[in-house]
Formats: C-alpha cells, structure tokens, sequence
C-alpha cells in the first residue's frame, strides 16, 4: 500500500514539474500572470513557472498580415467603388497586447477596416488612383497611432485594387482618349510653328545671298528628277530679270532717294 502511495505521489510530481517547464521559441514571448496579476514577459528560452499559481500566454512578436476585404466606398467627389487593402504588423509589447485588449488581432483589423473606409471617404477619385503612396503612407500613420496604446506596431499599408463601376470606366477611357488627342493636336501644331519659323529664316537668309535662290532652285530639280520624272518645271530666277533691267519694286525705292529743295 505504502509503494502504491509512493508511485502516486512521484507520478503527481512529474506531472507538476512537467506543467512547470516552459520552453519559448525565439520569435516568441511568454507573459506570465501569478494568481490574476502581471509578473512580466519571459522568452526566449526554458524557464520554470508556478504550477496553480502562475499562468502564461504565449505572444507571437513576428510581422503578422492580414487582407480588409473589399469595401463598397463613396468618395469625396460622389463616385462609388470597391477598395481592399492589405495591413502588416507586429507585436512590440507583449504585455499591452494581453493586458490593454482583449483580442488584439481582431481588434486591429477592426480598425484598419475603420480607418480605411473613413480615408478613402475624405478623398477624392482621382486622388485615389494617382496619389495611393500618400494614402498608404496616411493610412499607416492614422492606424499606428490608435494601435499604439495595445502595443502595435503597424508596418505598413497597401492598397491592392481600386474596383470602378463599368460606367465610370467607360467616361474615364473617353477622356483619356481626347486628352491624348489634345496633346497630339498640340504637339502637331507646335511642330508646324517651329517649322515654318525655320523655312523663313531659311527663306529670309537665301533672299539676301545673291544667287542664293538661284542655287536652291537647282537643287530642286535635282531632288525632283530624282525619280525619273517626266516633266519639269523650272521656275525663272529673279536674278536674271534682274540682270536684264528689271528692278523691283522694293528695290527701286530704297534706291530713290527724297530730294529737297531750298528756296
């Protein structure tokens, strides 16, 4: 009888002494409670607890993520769309996590989900999808801020689509396309402008050169019998009019000078 309380008694102390011993990974931290009160945070390693007096919660302190499902939103300029994002954070104080919250994953994405539906609101369509970088970074900051007082830390925040009704679609590809016409329209007129503002100094410089024109209507011609051309044309220069008598207008006025008279 006295070998069967004996057995009893060591089976009982290996029990105890096994739910004693705590091993915590590296990545991980044991927050121990003695009889409902916070002793602190254990880990990494093996320790020994209380048995029946003291109790662990094991934290997680790697980078956790988590997706918002999409999200029926109306923004700032009245257009209403479906936006899902992403959320990456971590635990910095396993203690706040434990004590301050009662379920700090939940509780984190409750507010992300919050936060994201109340900035995207406050902007407007064509802020969302050229500025999302400002956004994330805007997000980011507003959901740290209120984890903070759990002991998390928000790494970071994405927004993966942007989901448009096929109408808005539609209108947004329509004005894409005439402000790409626009621009081409621009960039066409602008390449005349500068084209014609060098044929006249080309023009302006040949004018003043003497046999300047003379010498670009032969180069005209050759160009033009390049490709066996039949028939050609060839203008008579100015200056063989000029060669025979013929005086311009212009010319002929500049030469004439006023001429005064005194009583």
């Amino acid at each position: 009888m006295a070998f069967e309380w004996l057995i009893g008694v060591v089976f009982f102390a290996v029990i105890v002494l096994a739910s004693s011993i705590k091993v915590v990974k590296e990545y991980e931290r044991g927050v121990i409670f003695r009889l409902g009160r916070l002793v602190g945070a254990r880990g990494p390693g093996l320790f020994l607890i209380i048995p029946i007096f003291e109790t662990m919660v094991k934290i997680d302190l790697r980078v956790s993520v988590f997706d918002i499902p999409p999200q029926e939103v109306i923004t700032k300029d009245n257009v209403t769309t479906k936006v899902n994002a992403v959320v990456y954070y971590r635990v910095l104080d396993p203690e706040k996590a434990v004590t301050e919250v009662e379920q700090y994953q939940y509780a984190t994405a409750q507010i992300a989900l919050t936060t994201i539906r109340g900035v995207i609101g406050q902007s407007e369509l064509d802020e969302l999808l050229s500025e999302r970088d400002k956004i994330n970074k805007h997000l980011q900051v507003i959901i740290d801020e209120a984890t903070d007082p759990w002991g998390i830390k928000i790494s970071a925040v994405e927004i993966k689509d942007v989901e448009l009704p096929k109408e808005m679609q539609r209108a947004m590809a329509a004005q894409a396309e005439a402000e790409r016409n626009r621009r081409a329209r621009v960039i066409d007129a602008d390449a005349e402008f500068q084209a014609a503002k060098k044929i006249a100094e080309a023009a302006n410089v040949l004018q003043k050169e003497e046999g300047g024109m003379f010498i670009r209507m032969l180069q005209t011609i050759k160009e033009a019998t390049e490709e066996k051309a039949t028939t050609v044309v060839i203008p008579f220069p100015v200056e063989m009019l000029e060669a025979l008598g013929y005086r311009s207008e212009s010319k002929s006025k500049s030469k004439e000078e006023p001429v005064e008279t005194t009583e």
